[in-house]
């Protein structure tokens, strides 16, 4: 899973980036970029507007815009891989919350768990 985690951060690394400067984000690719990371970049792009609705539907009184770049888009991308369902929702879960925790602090990481289990269990009912 190492690949997978260190895709995942550099998926994260790039929309951060995309996110607060509004550049294109193929713009934004710098070296070689696995297909693994630039696919989830790329699909949280295209998907950003449908993401963000999810998540302010499942946020209590706050709004995606109203969420730190960081959590927002740490958000989008285990969003996007719950929905592929080709990691088991334990792992989707437990790395997004593992991100927040290391580049935000703990708290983000209860939000991040708070807002992903809700909507898993949405989606469960």
């Amino acid at each position: 899973m190492a690949g997978r985690r260190a895709a995942r951060r550099t998926a994260l690394v790039l929309l951060y980036q995309w996110d607060v400067t509004g550049q294109e984000l193929a713009s934004l690719y710098e070296g070689e970029v696995d297909d693994y990371s630039r696919e989830l970049a790329e699909d949280a792009v295209e998907r950003h507007e449908e993401l963000d609705r999810r998540i302010t539907d499942a946020a209590d009184e706050w709004t995606a815009d109203r969420l730190g770049a960081l959590e927002r888009n740490i958000l989008r991308l285990a969003i996007l891989e719950l929905d592929r369902g080709d990691v088991p929702v334990e792992v989707a879960i437990d790395e997004a919350v593992t991100l927040a925790k290391r580049y935000s602090s703990e708290d983000a990481g209860r939000l991040v768990n708070g807002i992903l289990g809700r909507i898993v269990t949405e989606r469960t009912t």
